[in-house]
């Protein structure tokens, strides 16, 4: 399964205003629950995590994988992207503010793991990052994915 099988328009938002890090994540999340991959509870798992055990999920400059465990009510592997607008703190230091938000969940460790090695291969290129971060254009960033 690749990332462009589980990436859809109705889960991209771009540039969206939030207020903080916790409505930048509920953005990620509500995404991937309208699509139908997780339930509201997977939702508060995912803001629980960041409260419970610090910012971990800012994995790069600017950037925040929000995820929960897979028994938290995720249904169906995927994933969501959300930019803001204005980027928010999470309280990483080396990291924040962060201005693109990746919502992902998978059902089991397999799934999870083939699409986080996947999405760190996308990564690991810059101009990727950059253009996530600055996307404009919903289109744009579906054929990124291809």
């Amino acid at each position: 399964m690749s990332l462009r099988d589980v990436l859809t328009k109705d889960l991209i938002r771009l540039q969206i205003p939030v207020e903080n890090w916790q409505e930048a994540v509920q953005a990620a999340g509500n995404l991937m629950e309208q699509a139908g991959l997780c339930t509201s509870s997977y939702v508060d798992a995912m803001v629980q995590a960041v409260e419970q055990l610090g910012p971990y999920m800012v994995l790069a400059p600017g950037i925040a994988l929000a995820h929960a465990r897979p028994e938290d009510g995720m249904l169906k592997a995927g994933m969501s992207i959300v930019t803001l607008s204005t980027p928010v703190n999470f309280g990483s230091a080396a990291n924040d503010p962060v201005g693109l938000v990746i919502g992902f969940g998978g059902v089991d460790k397999t799934a999870h793991v083939e699409m986080l090695r996947d999405l760190a291969i996308f990564l690991s290129n810059e101009d990727n990052q950059q253009m996530l971060k600055l996307a404009t254009d919903v289109e744009a960033v579906l054929a990124a994915f291809e």
